[in-house]
């Protein structure tokens, strides 16, 4: 690790893929959601896996159903935030699809990658800053059902990003409010990111080292979008900087 950390003034970490296992947990909401949503509209290609990679992954709720419907060329009304899920608008379909989430969230507390937590234990022993930055608006949750809140110094999440009005990954500017909060500099901070978009958004922003997490985004494509160096695991990367 001490190669690494002796280019790094700060880590910033993504959640979902990253810290936690939730993205299983993501990926099942989505393919419940939009599964029997489109098989419903005949004319257009069904749901897969790979739509969640290749447009869902690392977005907000919002942006994912908005890159979905736009590639099957369907058009709803963007309706109001608060729109129940059962109005199909953008907005309802996002909500339903984070009813879902939380219904299989609150069935068992979320518990860490062993990995994971193990690197962020490591760097947070260091001294070395740690922030967070997710698309989701439930970031929090997740961070203190997995017990892991009071490891972090900054939390940049989805209500983060509404407030502020900040563009979402793979713009960089949810990463680099982080390390503004940090007040650290982007080129002597590390990301560490699951997601193409995430990873591409460390890239754009300048930071000194991004790090992919392959949780089955692939190898190539993370190095592909920016990617310094890719892991299977968090844990990897106190063995190869050691």
């Amino acid at each position: 690790m001490e190669d690494y950390l002796s280019r790094v003034d700060a880590c910033l970490f993504d959640l979902d893929g990253v810290l936690t296992p939730t993205v299983e947990v993501h990926r099942r909401a989505w393919a419940q959601l939009f599964g029997p949503f489109l098989d419903a509209h005949q004319t257009v290609r069904g749901y897969n896996e790979a739509d969640y990679y290749a447009l869902i992954d690392g977005r907000t709720r919002d942006d994912g159903t908005r890159a979905v419907l736009d590639d099957r060329q369907i058009h709803l009304p963007e309706g109001r935030v608060d729109d129940p899920g059962s109005y199909d608008t953008v907005h309802g379909l996002a909500n339903l699809k984070d009813a879902i989430f939380l219904d299989q969230l609150r069935r068992g507390p979320v518990r860490p990658y062993p990995g994971s937590l193990r690197a962020v234990q490591a760097l947070h022993a260091r001294g070395i800053p740690l922030g967070v930055v997710s698309a989701s608006k439930n970031a929090r949750f997740v961070l203190d059902s997995a017990q892991l809140t009071l490891c972090f110094a900054v939390i940049v999440d989805g209500h983060v990003a509404a407030d502020m009005g900040l563009a979402g990954k793979p713009a960089p500017d949810t990463y680099l409010e982080a390390a503004r909060r940090l007040s650290v500099h982007p080129a002597r901070t590390m990301v560490v990111e699951d997601a193409l978009g995430g990873v591409e958004a460390g890239r754009s922003g300048g930071f000194g080292l991004v790090v992919g997490v392959d949780r089955g985004a692939g190898r190539a494509a993370l190095i592909d979008h920016g990617a310094d160096l890719v892991v299977d695991d968090v844990a990897e990367l106190l063995e190869v900087g050691a």
